[in-house]
């Protein structure tokens, strides 16, 4: 605030002018303690009688409140103003009654049914304390860029146990997650090629990778996927650089690529030079048999063309932000000076409980115990659509996810009833998705369609009452009438 002795407007008009001001513009917020009288006093240069005149003329006005043994604030009561008007903009009241100043974050509430969300109440057991615990102390530490020594020994060792890759801790390259490591391949890879970096995408696919690659520069080519994962009989020749594939569990539809393909998969990488991104976002998540092995396993560890990304926010939680890459020495060699320029995206204190708690071996009885869970998750999905009418709930050997799909009427009612499922699953705010969002053609009549919805994040009851009402859209849906197609 500055005041402005040159004008003939007195000084206590002035000071209650740019008081007001501050409160208005929400400089100044509801149940916030403004300086004491002496103190502004002397901040501004003038008489303490200023500032006395200034604060009693706001406290008859209603900006301020003046409290005996607590001094001045701004009126608590005003927040009640943010609160009827834009909710957006509205700052956030604390217990005092005072506001942080920040919205409402909803995206850190999804709904009991989005998904890709893991059930994480039973990660905080003793084993998980004492991870953190011993990893506190690492507060002063700076974790080398390619990630923690041990964590990557961990992390080697997790995979030779889980997906069958004998490989040694160098090749693990620690990342903020998926997205973090498609970024860096990207940056490390595409660089200096004097032209875009094509990068082939499962399509139906996940959208957030294509948004990701996209945002690295890269250009997305689609590529059939079936029932069995990618089409490898339909890869282009000359036309792609890398390609993304979810060969242990293909996302949304669930397929695993059977060995013929993942052979023919190798054999056309090795011929074109095409580098193959595995994301292997949730094989350790399967309900019948073991995890299959991961396709980076039958990949030549020196000269191999496989990029393996896994992340720890399917089986722990997302709250992590940690993952990892697993790649052969002639493509980590381009990787390390450029994760080596841009730092380590990963904390040392969480890079070190991670470590800690992958050495208890706790990880893999979490995955056990959460293998059961989410497998009566699976039936229960089964059970609450049983009968419904024009649905079909598409068969899932593992994963975090269900795909419910429409199979009544001509593509064109299908595309109406599931605009009509996810306008109600918004108002609900269940947090399932589209299914025909996940292709990436504009196949409005063609694509598949119907929701695909997650089987952990919330509490049972109300995975369960969420279901329920799921049921009810379903059941509403199924009424919209079919239309003759011209």
């Amino acid at each position: 605030m500055s005041l402005d002795r040159s004008t003939g407007v007195p000084l206590p008009v002035q000071l209650a002018a740019a008081l007001r001001e501050a409160i208005d513009a929400a400089t100044l917020r509801p149940g916030e303690a403004v300086p004491a009288t002496r103190e502004l006093a002397r901040r501004l240069g003038i008489a303490r009688g200023v500032v006395v005149a200034a604060y009693e003329q706001l406290v008859a006005e209603g900006y301020l409140t003046a409290v005996h043994g607590r001094g001045t604030a701004v009126n608590p009561a005003l927040a009640e103003a943010w609160s009827r008007g834009d909710a957006a903009d509205a700052p956030l009241a604390g217990p005092d009654g005072s506001t942080t100043g920040q919205p409402p974050a909803d995206e850190s509430r999804p709904g009991p049914l989005a998904p890709g969300i893991p059930i994480a109440d039973t990660v905080t057991g003793p084993a998980w304390r004492a991870a953190w615990k011993e990893s506190a102390s690492r507060l002063a530490e700076v974790a080398p860029p390619l990630g923690d020594p041990e964590l990557r020994a961990r992390i080697a060792e997790h995979l030779r146990l889980t997906r069958g890759t004998a490989r040694p801790a160098r090749d693990v390259i620690v990342t903020a997650g998926t997205r973090d490591g498609l970024g860096l391949l990207i940056d490390a890879l595409g660089g200096g090629r004097g032209r875009e970096f094509v990068i082939g995408v499962e399509d139906p696919g996940l959208p957030t990778l294509r948004g990701a690659a996209a945002r690295h520069g890269a250009r997305i080519v689609a590529l059939p996927a079936d029932d069995e994962g990618l089409d490898t009989a339909r890869l282009p020749d000359g036309v792609l650089d890398a390609v993304i594939v979810t060969p242990s569990h293909q996302y949304p539809l669930g397929g695993s690529l059977p060995l013929p393909r993942r052979r023919e998969l190798l054999s056309w990488a090795h011929r074109t030079g095409v580098i193959v991104i595995e994301d292997d976002y949730d094989s350790e998540l399967r309900f019948t048999g073991s995890p299959l092995p991961a396709l980076a396993a039958l990949d030549d560890p020196v000269d191999g063309s496989v990029v393996l990304l896994g992340t720890f926010s399917r089986t722990l939680s997302p709250a992590l932000s940690a993952g990892f890459l697993l790649a052969p020495e002639r493509l980590r060699s381009r990787l390390e000076p450029v994760r080596r320029d841009l730092g380590g995206p990963v904390s040392s204190v969480v890079q070190g409980a991670l470590a800690r708690y992958l050495g208890s071996g706790e990880l893999r009885r979490h995955t056990a115990r959460m293998l059961r869970r989410y497998a009566a998750r699976r039936d229960a999905v089964s059970d609450a659509l049983a009968g419904a009418s024009g649905v079909r709930v598409r068969p899932m050997d593992g994963g975090l996810h269900a795909v419910i799909e429409l199979v009544a009427g001509d593509p064109r009612t299908r595309a109406l009833r599931e605009a009509a499922l996810l306008s109600g699953v918004a108002e609900e705010g269940l947090g399932a998705e589209g299914l025909g969002g996940y292709w990436q053609h504009d196949g409005a009549h063609t694509a598949m369609r119907g929701l695909v919805l997650g089987i952990g994040g919330s509490d049972d009851a109300e995975f369960v009452r969420a279901l329920g009402r799921l049921r009810d859209l379903i059941d509403a849906a199924a009424r919209i009438e079919e239309t003759p197609s011209r």
